[in-house]
């Protein structure tokens, strides 16, 4: 029987010819990251009571990103703690204000496939759009993993899900997830890694991919993955990476707990409704729907391609007055190819408010959250309640189409209507 890539990465990392799935291996880390909120102001009196020396200093990774910029003194605090212990354990990355750690672990060169990476957010598994085994872990474990740099995993089954076929007009891969988690559950991968293939997949950019693995969490999983080929051997290349690169793949005889089969031309526009990202139904069936918020941005969904398409739905129009229009790039690069491009000029003529790349009103921390009663129209991940601030409001999920286009008429909207033909991602 053949292996899975995540069975091949977890063979790897715990020095075994092989794995199978519901083995318990020990496993030597690749890279160890931790962002502000649940990073080293939470490990370190674990840290220094187990004797406080960190494995190796070149594979620990810390993001300021929730806390950024502090709107609290105790965000403040977090920060500052965050920033001195990085200082004081000489680590030669860190990063502050450049963005949430998932888009900028990957923009340095830090995600290479093959790799096991753990971090201290449950998003990490972002990373498995480049091929890499990435996992998020409880700060407590993480206190292990500094220390020693390995720890233990299961080795989870995969679900294989197969998206064939070309997208359609002003479709794109925030829908291909929405509705492969639909169909899965919000717990239907739970512990499993959901590996992403066929020949939709293999036309998407990389921008394109990254929410595929970024999303995989919200099913359950424990990561999301895709085979390596060459178009991220290409963006590697552009990331300074200059190694050979291990394009790993699943054996063609590997077992799988289960294979969904799409075809990509049948999918419209979906919106993920509240409370759950599993609500998900056609924009068709919620067209209409009253917003006080859009959200452009995110981990998720705020990468270059998807600002272009927002303001060549945005270029001329104005949005909604009786709404707000918030913009977050996913990081400082790619805030500055945007305004490089002209397109933050597009956008804030439109009337949006282009904020500082960080995770923001994502995660209900800062710059956007959303008072009782609101409606929230958001790029972002998750729609849990309370999510992007009071438990009383409402958010919905979509592409960034569609939350571009839900900008101009204040209420939910197919974004077909407003791209040409020729605009594809």
């Amino acid at each position: 029987m053949g292996m899975t890539m995540s069975e091949k990465i977890l063979a790897k990392a715990s020095g075994q010819a092989n794995v199978k799935a519901g083995d318990i291996v020990w496993v030597k880390v690749d890279i160890a990251m931790m962002h502000d909120l649940l990073g080293p102001w939470l490990v370190d009196g674990g840290f220094q009571r187990l004797g406080g020396k960190l494995f190796d200093k070149e594979k620990v990774v810390v993001v300021s990103d929730h806390c950024t910029p502090p709107a609290t003194v105790q965000q403040a605090d977090i920060l500052k703690f965050t920033r001195d212990w990085s200082r004081d354990q000489e680590l030669p990355y860190y990063y502050e204000f450049e963005g949430p750690c998932h888009q900028v672990i990957v923009e340095h060169g830090h995600v290479r496939p093959g790799r096991l990476i753990l971090g201290t957010d449950s998003h990490t598994c972002m990373a498995g759009g480049l091929g890499a085994f990435a996992t998020g872990i409880g700060s407590t474990e993480m206190i292990g993993v500094l220390l020693t740099g390995e720890t233990w995993l299961k080795v989870p089954e995969t679900i294989k899900v197969v998206w064939d076929g070309r997208l359609p007009h002003g479709v794109y891969a925030k829908d291909m997830v929405l509705k492969t988690i639909k169909d899965l559950g919000h717990a239907g991968a739970t512990y499993q890694t959901i590996e992403f293939s066929g020949s939709a997949i293999s036309e998407l950019s990389m921008d394109e991919r990254l929410v595929l693995s970024n999303m995989a969490v919200e099913a359950g999983a424990k990561t999301g993955l895709i085979e390596p080929d060459h178009k991220v051997a290409e963006y590697l290349r552009s990331k300074g990476v200059t190694e050979e690169i291990d394009m790993i793949s699943s054996d063609e005889d590997a077992a799988y707990s289960r294979v969904l089969y799409y075809n990509a031309s049948e999918l419209e526009p979906q919106v993920a409704c509240p409370h759950e990202v599993d609500n998900v139904h056609p924009v068709s069936s919620v067209e209409g729907k009253a917003v006080d918020q859009v959200y452009l941005g995110s981990c998720t969904n705020g990468r270059i391609s998807d600002l272009r398409i927002a303001a060549q739905i945005l270029k001329g129009k104005k949005i909604s007055k009786n709404i707000r229009c918030l913009v977050v790039p996913a990081s400082q690069h790619i805030w500055m190819q945007a305004n490089k491009e002209g397109i933050l000029d597009i956008l804030t003529e439109a009337g949006c408010i282009v904020n500082m790349p960080s995770c923001g009103a994502c995660g209900g921390f800062t710059s956007g959250v959303i008072g009782a009663g609101e409606v929230v129209m958001s790029s972002s991940n998750r729609n849990f309640r309370g999510r992007m601030g009071s438990p009383k409001g409402e958010v919905y999920l979509g592409s960034p189409a569609a939350v571009a286009a839900t900008a101009i008429e204040g209420k939910i909207t197919d974004p077909r209507k407003y791209l040409p033909k020729e605009v594809m991602v």
